[in-house]
C-alpha cells in the first residue's frame, strides 16, 4: 500500500470523529465555520498520532480522539493565522480563507472553538489513564512556550530592523511549526507510558524539513497545487531558510534532517517504517 493511500486512510478516520464532535454543535455560522476550517488539508499530524500509537501497540479507535484533537488544534492555528491582523491571506486549501467567507468575528470565534474542542477530545475516556498528560503536553504545545511563541517570533519578525539569522528562524520555526509536530509524534510513546525521546529526536528533525519545504514551495511551488498564495515572504522582506541557504542549501539541509530522522528511529526497527515513509513524503510534497 502506497503512502498517499496510508495517509487518506488515517485522514478519513480521523475527519469522521472530527465530524462526530462537531455535528453535536447548533446550527449557527461559527459551527459551520468550524466544520469548514477542518475539512481537507493532508491530515498528517493526525496521521503521527495513529501511528506512534501503533507503534506502541494502542488501536486506532484507543487514539483516534487525540489524533482529531490536534487537527482541530492545527485548523485553529490556520484560521488565526490567516487573519488580516496576522498574514492576511485570501487562501487557504485552495478555498477562500474564513474570515473572508464569514467575516473577522466568526473566524476568531471559530478558531477560539476549535482551539477548546481539541482539549475537549482530550478527555475522552478511549484514551487512558495517561491522557491528563496528554492534555499538558497540548496546553505546552500549542501555547506561550510553542506556536503561540512561534507565530510572535514571526509577526516580530516582520518589523525588525534586520533580518533573522538562521539560528533565530530554527527557534522561531520550531515552535511554529516543530512544536504541534513534537506533540503528534510522542502521543502514542505518552498514551502507552513510554519514552518519548526517540520520537521527539523524529519529529524535531521532520518538523524543521516540512518548515524547510514549506520556504521551498514558497518559492518554487505551484499555487493550483498549494492551495495558498506564493511569494508572500519574499514579498515582506522576510528571512526564510531559502534566502539563507539559498534553494541548494535548503534543499540539501531538508534531505539531511530526514536522515537525522530515520536514525532517530533506529530503536524500533523495521515497525518504524511507515513513519520514515512519512518523513520522505514531508520533504517530496507539492503542497
Amino acid at each position: 500500500m502506497s503512502f498517499s493511500t496510508l495517509l487518506a486512510a488515517s485522514a478519513h478516520r480521523v475527519q469522521t470523529r472530527l465530524d462526530t464532535a462537531l455535528a453535536a454543535l447548533d446550527d449557527e455560522p461559527v459551527i459551520h465555520a468550524m466544520r469548514y476550517a477542518c475539512q481537507g488539508g493532508k491530515g498528517l499530524r493526525g496521521f503521527f498520532v495513529l501511528e506512534s500509537a501503533a507503534l506502541h501497540g494502542i488501536s486506532a479507535d484507543n487514539a483516534v480522539a487525540a489524533a482529531a484533537a490536534i487537527e482541530a488544534m492545527h485548523a485553529y492555528s490556520l484560521v488565526h493565522d490567516d487573519l488580516p491582523c496576522m498574514d492576511n491571506d485570501a487562501l487557504r486549501r485552495g478555498l477562500p480563507t474564513v474570515h473572508r467567507k464569514w467575516d473577522e468575528a466568526v473566524a476568531v470565534l471559530a478558531g477560539d472553538a476549535l482551539q477548546s474542542l481539541a482539549f475537549e477530545l482530550l478527555t475522552d475516556p478511549a484514551l487512558g489513564a495517561n491522557r491528563l498528560d496528554l492534555i499538558a503536553g497540548m496546553a505546552r504545545a500549542a501555547g506561550a512556550r510553542g506556536m503561540v511563541l512561534g507565530q510572535a517570533l514571526d509577526i516580530a519578525a516582520e518589523t525588525a530592523t534586520t533580518p533573522l539569522t538562521l539560528a533565530q528562524i530554527t527557534r522561531l520555526q520550531s515552535g511554529k511549526t516543530g512544536a504541534l509536530f513534537e506533540w503528534s509524534a510522542t502521543a502514542g510513546a505518552v498514551l502507552a507510558g513510554a519514552d518519548p525521546a526517540p520520537l521527539g529526536r523524529y519529529a524535531a528533525a521532520t518538523g524543521l524539513a516540512f518548515q524547510i519545504t514549506d520556504d521551498i514551495l514558497d518559492v518554487t511551488g505551484d499555487a493550483s497545487k498549494t492551495g495558498k498564495r506564493l511569494g508572500k515572504d519574499a514579498e515582506a522582506g522576510k528571512a526564510t531558510f531559502v534566502s539563507l541557504l539559498g534553494l541548494e542549501g535548503a534543499k540539501a539541509r531538508a534531505a539531511a534532517l530526514i536522515d537525522d530522522a530515520k536514525t532517530a528511529l533506529a530503536p524500533y526497527g523495521a515497525r518504524a517504517d511507515t513513519l520514515i515513509l512519512a518523513a520522505r513524503f514531508v520533504i517530496a510534497r507539492e503542497s
